[in-house]
């Protein structure tokens, strides 16, 4: 089978065992690492990869041809995204206005929440928009090569070195507004697998992690783009967690919201959302 997912921590510690033949029954795995924008896209423009982490804000792109699996994704509460500038603290969203702000991905699930908390806090919207891997972007806002940054994933911990500020965590936004966790990064197969398999794999393979949580040490740090171990482990504590051994009711309902939201405000093309599990 063919799995393509980032290098981030989150994602070689989940399936360090399902991609290493360390889960009885499951078949061996061919791996390709991409950044979150290639695999949104190659969700929606091809079906060569059997099974792909991607954006929840890109499901409605790639349906009918995948299906949502209920595990092994990324969300959680205190885990959202930050809008960042190389200004100074407690700076108003009214001065993105106009401004130029990169984002990792147009379809990503950080910039659809950006796009629907932007919607009600800043007048007149912002400017232009630059797409660019999510860690060439604190280093062009600190550099002044753009505005306003979103960041995600170690940023988190790490954006204070650029001399940054934060102008609002996203995240937070979220939990106040909906009191749901943070819809993050999604795990889908091609419908035409053996999807409930995949799903016993996979949850297999994040139960390994935990119950070896040393096993997969030398691969999360060998793809962890030079990665500080403490920075990495935060990383995996901060987005694997309950959601990622089972998406469950509350998993569900924030998935459903952010998509029913961003369809009343015509952000992402019309689905019907009992089709994402079924």
């Amino acid at each position: 089978m063919k799995i393509a997912y980032s290098p981030c921590p989150n994602d070689t510690f989940v399936f360090h065992a399902l991609v290493h033949g360390l889960i009885p029954d499951a078949p061996s795995f061919e791996v390709a690492y991409a950044d979150i924008d290639i695999t949104n896209r190659l969700a929606a423009t091809t079906n060569d990869l059997d099974i792909m982490k991607i954006s929840y804000a890109a499901l409605p792109w790639i349906l009918p041809e995948y299906k949502l699996i209920p595990c092994g994704g990324a969300l959680g509460r205190g885990c959202g995204p930050l809008v960042l500038t190389a200004g100074g603290e407690n700076i108003d969203a009214t001065a993105l206005s106009g401004k130029r702000v990169a984002v990792p991905s147009e379809r990503s699930t950080a910039y659809l929440l950006f796009r629907l908390w932007a919607t009600r806090n800043v007048p007149g919207g912002v400017g232009e928009i630059v797409v660019m891997p999510f860690h060439e972007i604190m280093p062009a806002v600190r550099d002044g090569l753009i505005d306003a940054g979103l960041v995600i994933h170690e940023a988190r911990f790490t954006y204070q070195n650029y001399g940054l500020s934060q102008v609002v965590d996203l995240g937070s936004w979220w939990e106040s507004d909906t009191g749901l966790p943070i819809p993050l990064g999604a795990i889908i197969a091609r419908r035409t697998l053996d999807l409930p398999s995949i799903t016993k794999w996979i949850q297999a393979s994040v139960a390994y992690a935990w119950e070896h949580p040393d096993a997969s040490r030398e691969y999360v740090l060998a793809h962890s783009q030079e990665m500080e171990p403490s920075v990495a482990q935060s990383h995996i504590d901060l987005y694997v967690n309950e959601f990622t051994a089972s998406l469950g009711e509350d998993g569900f309902a924030a998935v459903s919201s952010l998509l029913q939201r961003a369809m009343d405000e015509q952000l992402v093309p019309r689905m019907d959302l009992s089709t994402l599990l079924g």
